[in-house]
């Protein structure tokens, strides 16, 4: 029988983690919440208010609570004595480390995407980041973030590796975040072209090169924090 979000409740642990329906609203929960932090919509400090983001999200209790419990685990939300669930502070003077540990993880993830992509994921990717390029030629900052995170997820299902996705994404929802509050000084078109160049890369089945753009990546992030931070 199909469950309800808010029916998503197992009878025991194994039934939940073997119920594809449960997790499919636990992932949309996420990606809704995710969504909500990396574009500010929840701003740094904000008090997390369970009831507001069930109705927000439309899916449920269940779901929700285990994405907020995702993203506390992730560091994206902290507890606070007395003061509940907030979302996490940027960190301005962490966010250079940031990007070298997730430059470890995007270069593996590139390499092994290229080398593990199917056809139809090829095609995906260069797809996205030709959105990117469209997007960032007419300012629509909205379809540019959400093309990049298609392309993000395409990118970790071809790698076919969860433990470095795992550890990649909250750096990404981070980088991401740190985008929108600062993008006054950002680049779209540099951006959408390093998003580019790793697409193609991938498509091609090179694994260096995959590699090498995703450091071309990393490089533009860190000179975009470089100068913010400066």
């Amino acid at each position: 029988m199909k469950h309800s979000p808010q029916d998503a409740t197992p009878t025991s642990a194994a039934a939940g983690l073997a119920d594809p329906d449960k997790r499919r609203y636990a992932d949309q929960a996420y990606d809704a919440l995710e969504s909500m932090i990396a574009t500010l919509e929840l701003r740094p400090g904000a008090p997390i208010v369970e009831a507001e983001l069930i109705e927000r999200t439309g899916l449920g209790r269940t779901p929700t609570r285990e994405a907020l419990m995702r993203l506390v685990a992730s560091g994206l939300i902290v507890q606070q004595p007395r003061r509940g669930l907030l979302v996490s502070d940027i960190r301005l003077a962490e966010h250079l480390d940031l990007i070298e540990a997730r430059r470890a993880l995007e270069r593996l993830i590139s390499a092994t995407a290229a080398r593990r992509a199917t056809p139809q994921q090829r095609q995906d990717l260069l797809h996205c980041a030709q959105q990117m390029i469209e997007a960032s030629q007419v300012g629509d900052l909205a379809a540019y973030m959400a093309a990049d995170q298609a392309l993000d997820h395409v990118a970790h299902a071809a790698c076919r590796n969860p433990f470095a996705v795992a550890a990649v994404v909250p750096m990404i929802i981070q980088c991401r975040r740190f985008w929108y509050a600062y993008q006054h000084q950002g680049d779209m078109s540099e951006g959408s072209r390093c998003h580019l160049m790793l697409a193609q890369a991938i498509a091609a089945g090179e694994s260096e090169r995959a590699s090498a753009a995703a450091d071309g990546l990393m490089d533009y992030l860190r000179s975009f924090a470089s100068v913010v931070i400066a």
